[in-house]
C-alpha cells in the first residue's frame, strides 16, 4: 500500500487544503497519516476524518523581537527528532506539506531520511516557514504565476489551492431559506476573514441604507461581532461564522466582498464568484494579501479596494461597479489556469511516490 504523510498547521488555511486532497488519496489507495503540533487547530480539524494523528514539538518563526525567539529553535530541533522517529515508523513514500511553522520540523526530518517532499505555498511570496522547506522540497506548488520566478528553477508548479469538493455542492435554495431572503434582489456576501474584520464590518453597516435599496446582504462578521441593533433589519443577515451552511450561502451569493487571504480568494475563483477584495493592511501583516489581491486584479478575477482608501462612499461605489461588470469577471475566471488543483497536486504526489 502506498503511504503518505500530510502536514501543515497553525491556522485553518494550512489544513483545509490537505483535507481537500483526502477523497482522491483514499480513492487511489493511499494509507494517510498526519503530523502536526501537539494541540494545534490541525489536530481538531483532522479528528473528523479517521486519520492517524501524530503531534511533535514546534516553534514559531517571527520577524520581530520576542523572547521566544531564543527558545523556539530548540523546540524545532526537538520536533525534528520526534518527526524523524515517527517517519521511520510509518515509512511513507512521500510527504505533502501545506506550510505553516508546524510543517518545518516534519519536512526537514523527511528530507534527512530521503523521503520526497512536496510543499504548497499559498501566497505570492513564500512565508518564512516555507523558505526553510523549499531547499529540501522536490516540488513547490503555488497559487500565482508571479510566484514561479521567486522559486528555484524546476521546482515551481502552478496548481492553485485544493478546494474541498463539498464547497462546490452548495444549495442556494437552502441559503435563501436560512437567511430569509427573497429572489427579488441580488445577494451580496461579505466575508471579513476567519475572525472577521472590524473595519469592513463598520463600513458595510454604514453603507446599508444605500446597499439595501438594491441588494440583500449576508454578512459573516466574526465571533462576537454581531450588531444586535441590526438583528431585525430586513434584507440584512449576520452570522458570526458558518460551517456546513457556508457552501449554500456561497452558492446563493451573486457577488462577494472579501479579505484577500490566499485560500479564500482561490475558493472564490473556483466558484467563479465576482469579488471585491479588501486586503489586510501592510501595517497589520507582511503585505501578502496586498500582493494576492494585485495578482487577481491583474488577471481580471477581482476588483480591489485598499483598506486605507476605504470609506462608505468608495466601498459602495466599488460594490456597484463590481455588480455591473460581474459577467466580465466570471468569464475571466472561467479561463483560469489555476483550477483543477487537486488533479495537479495528486499527479505530483503519484510521480514522487513511484520514484
Amino acid at each position: 500500500m502506498k503511504k503518505i504523510v500530510l502536514t501543515g498547521g497553525g491556522t485553518a488555511g494550512h489544513v483545509t487544503p490537505n483535507i481537500a486532497l483526502l477523497p482522491k488519496l483514499r480513492e487511489l489507495g493511499y494509507e494517510i497519516s498526519y503530523i502536526g503540533s501537539y494541540e494545534g487547530i490541525e489536530k481538531k480539524l483532522i479528528s473528523d476524518y479517521d486519520i492517524p494523528y501524530y503531534g511533535v514539538a514546534t516553534g514559531k518563526f517571527r520577524r520581530y523581537i520576542d523572547p521566544k525567539n531564543l527558545s523556539d529553535p530548540f523546540r524545532v530541533a526537538k520536533g525534528m527528532s520526534e518527526a524523524k522517529k515517527i517517519l521511520k515508523e510509518i515509512k511513507p513514500d512521500v510527504v505533502f506539506s501545506k506550510g505553516g511553522f508546524v510543517s518545518v520540523p516534519v519536512v526537514r526530518a523527511a528530507a534527512s531520511l530521503k523521503i520526497p517532499c512536496i510543499i504548497h505555498e499559498s501566497d505570492m511570496t513564500p512565508g518564512l516557514a516555507n523558505k526553510l522547506c523549499i531547499p529540501v522540497a522536490k516540488k513547490v506548488c503555488c497559487n500565482f504565476p508571479e510566484t514561479i520566478s521567486k522559486l528555484p528553477a524546476g521546482k515551481a508548479v502552478l496548481t492553485g489551492t485544493p478546494i474541498r469538493a463539498e464547497l462546490m455542492q452548495g444549495d442556494k435554495e437552502a441559503a435563501f431559506k436560512l437567511c430569509g431572503f427573497t429572489k427579488d434582489l441580488p445577494v451580496l456576501m461579505v466575508i471579513g476573514g476567519s475572525s472577521g474584520s472590524l473595519v469592513i464590518n463598520k463600513e458595510i453597516r454604514a453603507s446599508l441604507p444605500k446597499l439595501l435599496n438594491d441588494f440583500q446582504v449576508v454578512h459573516l462578521c466574526g465571533t462576537g461581532n454581531v450588531d444586535n441593533l441590526l438583528l431585525n433589519q430586513k434584507g440584512y443577515k449576520q452570522f458570526e461564522y458558518l460551517k456546513s451552511d457556508l457552501k449554500d450561502v456561497l452558492a446563493m451569493a451573486d457577488i462577494v466582498v472579501s479579505r484577500a487571504g490566499a485560500n479564500a480568494i482561490c475558493e472564490l475563483l473556483a466558484l467563479k464568484k465576482p469579488n471585491l477584495l479588501i486586503p489586510l493592511s501592510a501595517k497589520a501583516s507582511r503585505g501578502d494579501q496586498i500582493l494576492n489581491a494585485a495578482s487577481f486584479q491583474s488577471q481580471g478575477y477581482s476588483l480591489v479596494l485598499e483598506e486605507e482608501n476605504m470609506d462608505t462612499e468608495s466601498l459602495t461605489d466599488k460594490i456597484y461597479e463590481l455588480y455591473c461588470n460581474r459577467g466580465k469577471y466570471v468569464e475571466n475566471m472561467t479561463f483560469s489556469s489555476q483550477g483543477n488543483a487537486i488533479t495537479k497536486i495528486i499527479s505530483l504526489i503519484e510521480e514522487e511516490s513511484k520514484k
